[in-house]
């Protein structure tokens, strides 16, 4: 993974803090598979360019997050945020979500 590969952006909510990560070039897609459907909306997922380790440390402070695309799922699966049985497809395209009780 390279710099500028993966997008985060952070919401702090009360004391939450919610994270949406998704591969760059998902922004502005929709994603359709059976009954599923998910927008990779700019102003919900395009915050700053990161590296994996940014993904990782963010992912850390995180009580929620929201994730999409390749690279966003594998870095999460492969630091224990995520499990495999927990990631869907939407279109062909990974996805997750994570929530720290």
């Amino acid at each position: 993974m390279n710099q500028g590969d993966i997008y985060i952006k952070r919401y702090d909510i009360g004391p939450d803090v919610l994270v949406a990560v998704c591969d760059i070039e998902l922004i502005g897609k929709h994603l359709e598979e059976g009954g599923l459907t998910l927008e990779v909306s700019e102003s919900f997922y395009k915050g700053e360019a990161v590296t994996e380790s940014e993904v990782v440390a963010s992912l850390r402070q995180a009580t929620i997050a929201n994730l999409v695309g390749e690279r966003a799922v594998r870095c999460a699966l492969a630091n224990s945020f995520i499990e495999e049985a927990n990631v869907i497809f939407i279109g062909g395209v990974p996805h997750a979500q994570m929530v720290r009780i």
